[in-house]
């Protein structure tokens, strides 16, 4: 994975082709070439890609894994304070606990601002056929995460049993 080093790296690189673009560019004006303002172009490309290096070198990237943890697909997001989560089933208690804590990790950012107590609801489901034709959705747990902070130690899982025992009895689904 790319550390933050590696991007101050190619921000030092990637700095100097823009001085050395500037300096041609500067030239081309002086000289009237006829691609100058191509050259104006390319150097404010440049630009703009040194800034973005710049701000990768200054923030660590980081990615939690969670070990235990089942895939499970995004279906809902309202971009602030919930989301929702499709699980595959069957699914056992301690793989459902892991899932609910990686999706908790991957779904927060600084960007949400959340409700008024700040936290962040997260729901796993899936659905259910009893009969043919029917179809049930049934929400199996729910963690909630502070969005005050990056690093959230106090994760409160709360695992719907009764739900979990209704999936065991009817056929596997899909995500």
């Amino acid at each position: 994975m790319i550390s933050t080093a590696d991007f101050f790296t190619y921000f030092q690189w990637s700095g100097i082709a823009t001085l050395a673009f500037g300096a041609v560019t500067l030239l081309a004006l002086l000289l009237k070439w006829g691609f100058k303002f191509r050259l104006v172009g390319a150097t404010g490309f440049m630009g703009v890609l040194t800034a973005g290096l710049f701000a990768l070198s200054l923030v660590p990237i980081v990615h939690t894994n969670v070990p235990g943890a089942l895939h499970y697909s995004l279906i809902y997001d309202n971009g602030s304070d919930r989301a929702t989560i499709a699980v595959r089933t069957p699914i056992t208690e301690t793989g459902l606990d892991a899932t609910l804590r990686q999706a908790a990790a991957d779904l927060y950012s600084y960007g949400r601002s959340g409700s008024s107590d700040k936290q962040l609801k997260v729901r796993a489901r899936t659905v259910i056929h009893p009969r043919p034709g029917i179809s049930e959705p049934l929400v199996l747990g729910e963690v909630t995460r502070s969005l005050s902070g990056g690093e959230d130690s106090q994760l409160n899982v709360k695992i719907e049993r009764d739900n979990l025992l209704k999936v065991d009895r009817t056929t596997p689904s899909k995500v």
